[in-house]
């Protein structure tokens, strides 16, 4: 008995112990969800099935009698186990022949389905063949085996899967692919099984043949970590969507420059051939609003690489928001034009007066959304409602701006601060911008911690309303700065001036603006020239540009650094207006900073700054007030008579 119980019960008890820690561990960790995954979990489960199966059958042979297992009830019982066990090896073997057929014709994966249906189909009707076959129990030495028909269908079944499973890996064997091996070590395995069975007839080892199938499948199925596999796929969402925003970044560019380069060109054609002065005016007018909207275009994508770029600089100062928001109403009011637009505009009582902040951030704020409530309104109202909630020396700022214009729908709200989102374009084809106003909005008022809230009816109009917290001042001894309106006649006609430039048009544009002071302008293409004319004469003010062939801007200037005598301002002049240049150019030596397309108010600044001596943004301090004017218990008129 206990011969018996060492050989028909420890090798399925192994075996079943072995298949249950793979089978846990398998579906324990966290995998891919692949179609080969799946037909290995099938696999598993079979295969555990069968070795039970088989240890409960040699559990029963291994303590009792041959004798006793020989009878009626115990055929009946052993027969069924046997077409049970085929049942599991069928489904083994054909999930191991699906399995093969997907990894050598990948395209199969899609069949998937298809393949699952035929496979049931196999294994039932297997089954049911076996249902009408039987088998014979016999005593091999101490074990008891069995044999008959049932016996050799399913040995010809499973030698069948095996065989196809092999000439369809030796298709693909080239590649030398590991997912293959367990089907090569099979058949290995089941050779080797079959001698064992000519001389050791009582060992019962096909269990630990599955076992070892199952132990080498686990290490050589594909199976990515999934970990891995996310961070691949959001790499891969993240690569199409950079470049599905590039892509419409170019379309959106692309679009949205050649419109007000359309009308410069356009019009300026139209001065060549015009006959009357005003009529050049008029047209000339023209191109100058189209090179705003040029401009504008060109600082909205500026901004937005600044904002996210982290390296967006916030000024503060002391400002009076009635005023400040009542200026850039009346700039704006304008783009109104012709349409049946009323303009509300109401300011809370209790606004303080002096706030401390980033105005210019905050009138970009509302420049943003009132621009944008005028191009989507065709008709009706846009209001303009300031507020606050004052606590001590804080102040909620609550600007609205609300329209009567399309509207949007509900779905799309949170779209509208993507970059370069425009909605319904389809309805939108005549409206100009790039969808970078909104976006740079709402990214400007979380950055000064507030926020900004939409509310919009389709087709009614919409709601944008602006939460920024301020610092209140009510100190009227502090400095406040201010900016003096830029001379408004300058003559430096006394002056030199050497403009270098390597394009003719940028040369000509200078010279033009420079004109109108009277200055005595030089011109020169290169940095090579400039030396040469530098050495030759002397001025009282260079603009350089940068960004020129051979050698640069930059490295004019050292050059010119090391001429004895040298003292001349050099001041760049360059388009490479990014964030931080100012500070490059700066430090690289120059005097100051001129962006191209270059501003009047600028240039002016600067020929006040290097040639008269002015500067038109110094502060201006004023004294403290009397304090009796704050004494409102004694009436102005005995003041006067003190």
């Amino acid at each position: 008995m206990v011969n018996n119980l060492s050989v028909e019960f420890e090798i399925p008890l192994v075996s079943f112990v072995f298949m249950a820690l793979l089978t846990f561990v398998y579906f324990h960790k966290e995998k891919a969800d692949l179609i080969e995954n799946r037909f290995y979990s099938v696999i598993l489960i079979a295969s555990i099935f069968e070795i039970f199966i088989d240890f409960v059958a040699h559990s029963i042979c291994a303590i009792n009698p041959f004798a006793t297992i020989t009878t009626g009830f115990y055929v009946s019982l052993f027969t069924w186990m046997n077409r049970f066990m085929l049942l599991g090896f069928s489904i083994v073997l054909s999930s191991l022949f699906a399995y093969t057929l997907i990894i050598t014709f990948p395209k199969l994966k899609n069949k998937f389905n298809v393949i699952n249906i035929c496979l049931i189909i196999f294994n039932t009707l297997i089954f049911i063949i076996t249902c009408f076959l039987s088998v014979e129990i016999y005593e091999v030495g101490s074990v008891t085996n069995v044999k008959g028909p049932l016996i050799d269908f399913g040995l010809l079944v499973m030698l069948i899967l095996l065989v196809m499973s092999m000439f369809i890996a030796l298709l693909n064997i080239k590649h030398l692919d590991k997912r293959y091996l367990p089907i090569f070590l099979i058949l290995a395995l089941l050779v080797f099984f079959y001698f064992v069975l000519i001389y050791f007839p009582e060992l019962i080892i096909y269990d630990f043949i599955l076992a070892i199938l199952c132990y080498l499948m686990y290490f050589t199925i594909e199976n990515p970590d999934v970990k891995m596999l996310e961070q691949v796929s959001l790499a891969r969402d993240k690569a199409e969507k950079a470049n599905k925003a590039k892509t419409d970044f170019l379309s959106n560019m692309s679009h949205e420059i050649r419109t007000p380069l359309n009308a410069i060109v356009g019009f300026s054609e139209c001065i060549l051939t015009d006959e009357t002065l005003e009529s050049a005016k008029k047209d000339a007018q023209d191109i100058v609003i189209a090179s705003q909207n040029l401009l504008e275009i060109v600082n909205g994508i500026l901004d937005i690489s600044k904002i996210e770029a982290d390296k967006v600089e916030f000024v503060n100062i002391e400002y009076n928001l009635k005023n400040e928001l009542n200026e850039l109403i009346k700039l704006i009011q304008p783009r109104i034009g012709e349409k049946p637009i009323q303009l509300k505009v109401n300011f809370a009582e209790d606004l303080p007066y002096n706030l401390y902040g980033d105005i210019g951030k905050i009138r970009q704020i509302v420049s943003n959304i009132l621009t944008n409530a005028i191009k989507y309104t065709e008709q009706g109202y846009i209001a303009i409602e300031v507020s606050c909630i004052n606590r001590n020396n804080e102040s909620t700022i609550v600007i609205s701006v609300e329209d009567t214009g399309r509207g949007i729908k509900p779905d799309k709200i949170d779209k509208i601060f993507d970059k370069f989102e425009r909605l319904e374009e389809d309805r939108n084809t005549t409206l100009e911008g790039t969808g970078l106003g909104l976006a740079i909005t709402k990214r400007l008022a979380e950055m000064m911690g507030g926020k900004v809230i939409v509310q919009s009816k389709y087709g009614e109009g919409s709601k944008f309303t602006v939460y920024l917290k301020q610092e209140i001042h009510t100190n009227t001894e502090k400095k406040m700065k201010r900016v003096i309106e830029p001379v408004k006649i300058l003559d430096v006609s006394d002056k030199k001036v050497l403009v270098v430039d390597d394009n003719r048009i940028n040369l000509k544009v200078a010279v033009r603006l420079l004109e109108q002071y009277h200055v005595d302008v030089t011109e020169c293409e290169s940095g090579t020239d400039c030396l040469l004319k530098v050495k030759e004469d002397n001025y009282d003010l260079i603009l350089m540009d940068d960004m020129m062939p051979k050698i640069s801007g930059t490295e004019t200037l050292q050059e010119l650094k090391k001429l004895d005598h040298f003292n001349t301002p050099v001041v760049v002049l360059t388009a490479n207006a990014l964030e931080g240049m100012k500070e490059k150019y700066l430090e690289a030596g120059f005097v100051d900073y001129l962006s191209k397309p270059i501003d009047k108010k600028e240039l002016e600044r600067v020929l006040s700054k290097t040639l008269v001596d002015i500067d038109v943004t110094r502060e201006v301090s004023f004294e403290p007030l009397p304090s009796e004017i704050y004494d409102l218990d004694t009436p102005l008129k005995e003041k006067e008579d003190k």
